[in-house]
């Protein structure tokens, strides 16, 4: 395989029946990304209007997958990052989900500094972020009794459930790395753990430094609507009522902000001679 090409990024988008949020993501990129790079979307065998808007695209990698041998969507989620990765031919990787949007000009170039030419960073990213009133998370963790109870009686965390890690919601690799020591975002699925989270763990108990940006830096780049994908799939995911209701709501009032109905008003983002 080729050495990946310097300077170039190269952004991957699982697709899986998310025609609005995948639009959004899609031009959100090409509207606020001036650092050079390339899209690689994976379609999880989405078979509906989501596919024919990608099958559209000619400025995108479109990389339709059989998902007919995975079993379960995190698993599917995963393996379509895998091949996403197993296409790349950029330096720097990035794992984007659907329902994230960009929402700063030039996000990109300002991520990609946060490596500062130190070649033992491996990882940019953060953790989960909120949409919700930040007095509501506070609250949240400050009634999280099952996590105090862990705490106070230490007990034993061998898989890694509750340790840190990037997300891939946004997360930057340097694509080499993740090649040179043979990780893939499959690790320890059957673990149950989530996408990217055990390669996350080898690289840094190998030695590798990595960025970990709070939220609320991370959050002044990109918007993410958490569970969005299972909500607009209700027959194929399960989610508790009271979450769907929070995700719903937050749906609404994120697709009402004005630079989102602009970015989905905008058809010439579409276009492959779109000059931006």
């Amino acid at each position: 395989m080729n050495s990946p090409i310097k300077g170039q990024a190269a952004i991957c988008i699982v697709n899986y029946k998310t025609l609005d949020f995948t639009r959004l993501c899609l031009r959100s990129i090409r509207k606020y990304t001036h650092f050079p790079y390339e899209v690689i979307v994976i379609d999880n065998n989405s078979a509906d209007d989501s596919l024919e808007y990608l099958k559209s695209l000619k400025w995108i990698k479109l990389i339709e997958r059989d998902t007919s041998n995975d079993v379960s969507g995190g698993h599917s989620h995963s393996a379509a990052l895998d091949l996403g990765l197993e296409n790349c031919n950029s330096e720097f990787f990035i794992s984007m989900h659907s329902d994230t949007f960009v929402k700063k000009d030039n996000w990109l170039t300002e991520l990609i500094s946060y490596f500062d030419e130190d070649i033992d960073i491996a990882c940019v990213g953060s953790d989960k972020i909120e949409l919700t009133p930040k007095w509501q998370v506070m609250l949240k963790k400050a009634t999280d009794f099952r996590t105090f109870r862990r705490k106070l009686f230490y007990e034993p965390d061998p898989s890694g459930k509750y340790r840190y890690y990037n997300r891939t919601i946004c997360a930057i690799y340097k694509t080499q790395v993740l090649r040179n020591e043979n990780l893939n975002f499959q690790m320890d699925r059957e673990k149950g753990l989530t996408a990217g989270k055990k390669l996350y763990f080898e690289l840094v108990d190998r030695g590798y430094k990595t960025t970990e940006l709070k939220p609320s830096v991370m959050g002044q780049y990109i918007i993410h609507l958490a569970h969005a994908t299972q909500v607009v799939n209700p027959k194929e995911f399960i989610l508790r009522k009271k979450t769907t209701r929070k995700i719903n709501r937050i749906t609404k009032k994120v697709m009402n902000f004005e630079q989102v109905k602009n970015l989905l008003a905008d058809d010439s983002l579409d276009n492959s001679n779109a000059c931006l």
